[in-house]
């Protein structure tokens, strides 16, 4: 029974952290070098990421800068950044690509938090299928007389309470994320 709740409780992490990674790329009113992950780079014929190519740092709250580790590359940059779907206009300056972010109006700031939302639900339905894997595992166990009927019902309750646990965690993440977003 152990084992099981340690994998459970091992899967919900990675769920949580794969939320936060989601929700870290969503952008706010604020530079922040994360919206930049997910962005490729045609680089030499290969698709790169960009974070792999250039240091991307943010000096102030409104700009962020690009400098890649091979100069020649400065146009494959810039031109991956203005096609994405950010909505930025970078600005070349020879060896590094300058992004002023432009301040959110109130409707694209709705429609982010309703993306992100949408990202934290997902979230929750991960957390509960896993329950149901940890629950079916418990039962499944209990048919094998490994566990007696009292410790397969102990067992789900601790699944039930890691659930719970999870599931704040998510909704306190979005909370964040959601008062980030609405911030002006």
């Amino acid at each position: 029974m152990n084992t099981v709740l340690k994998e459970t409780r091992e899967r919900m992490a990675k769920t949580l952290e794969a939320f936060e990674l989601n929700i870290g790329v969503v952008r706010t009113g604020r530079a922040n070098p994360a919206v930049l992950n997910r962005i490729q780079v045609d680089y030499y014929g290969a698709t790169t990421p960009l974070n792999q190519l250039a240091t991307i740092s943010s000096p102030d709250p409104r700009t962020l800068v690009v400098s890649p580790y091979d100069k020649s590359a400065i146009g494959a940059v810039e031109k991956a950044i203005r096609e994405s779907d950010l909505g930025f206009n970078p600005n070349n300056q020879g060896d590094t690509v300058f992004i002023t972010v432009p301040p959110l109006n109130d409707e694209r700031r709705r429609t982010l938090v309703k993306h992100t939302k949408g990202m934290a639900e997902e979230a929750r339905v991960a957390v509960r299928n896993i329950r149901r894997d940890a629950n079916e595992e418990l039962r499944e166990l209990h048919k094998e007389s490994l566990l007696s009927e009292d410790e397969a019902r102990s067992g789900e309750q601790d699944v039930q309470k890691l659930t719970d646990e999870f599931i704040a965690a998510v909704d306190a993440r979005l909370r964040a994320k959601e008062d980030d977003i609405m911030a002006v």
